[in-house]
């Protein structure tokens, strides 16, 4: 991922897989479509309640794709995963590891994301471990994660003008709020719904984000 200053403005859409790929193939297809807008900074692969063994062929088949559009691929939570696939990096919760165990895994070319709901203790925690960018939320009410940790978009204005590390807005983002967390310090925005289950398909849903974002 680029640093913080480089997608200020516009602020990057960071885009989540949904939880269950049924049709692979097909799938790829669309991310392929997607990806091809150049409107998505970075893709993470977010599969769950399924074997390792689908992370890994997702995974493996998901990066050809995310390279040709120049698209950073992160595994959410699996650092030995994305190690063992060689993708570009993780996206680690609260209870998913600490950052220096996944750079080990990883090595330093690799971007480490933290998620850390609400607090800037545990942002600057991971900032000072060696995190990539931060994530925070939720700020709306997310169909992905509906217990999630509420957020006051004060917190990215804070961070903003505190650090230079990037963060990431998370929770319920669609293209008609994106922009108050844009302009509220967000570096990048994560959705996942509000594209895949778009009205008009994933490829317009990346466009109006992309109008809104801009």
């Amino acid at each position: 991922m680029a640093d913080k200053n480089a997608q200020k403005e516009p602020c990057g859409l960071y885009l989540l897989t949904p939880e269950k790929i049924d049709d692979l193939v097909r799938f790829i297809d669309t991310l392929d479509l997607v990806l091809a807008t150049g409107v998505v900074t970075c893709l993470q692969l977010r599969l769950k309640s399924v074997d390792d063994s689908v992370i890994i062929e997702t995974a493996k088949a998901l990066l050809p794709i995310c390279h040709k559009h120049e698209v950073p691929l992160l595994l959410n939570d699996r650092a030995d995963i994305a190690a063992e696939v060689d993708a570009d990096g993780v996206h680690l919760g609260q209870e998913d590891g600490d950052v220096a165990s996944a750079r080990t895994l990883l090595g330093h070319n690799k971007d480490i994301g933290v998620t850390c709901h609400s607090s800037l203790h545990l942002a600057f925690e991971a900032g000072e471990a060696g995190a990539n960018y931060v994530a925070f939320g939720s700020f709306f009410p997310s169909v992905t994660k509906k217990n999630a940790t509420p957020a006051d978009k004060e917190i990215l204005s804070t961070w903003d003008e505190v650090t230079d590390i990037a963060c990431v807005a998370i929770g319920g983002i669609t293209p008609d709020n994106c922009r108050e967390l844009a302009d509220s310090g967000a570096h990048f925005v994560a959705v996942s719904s509000a594209v895949w289950n778009h009205k008009d398909g994933p490829v317009a849903a990346v466009r109006v984000f992309e109008a809104a974002l801009a």
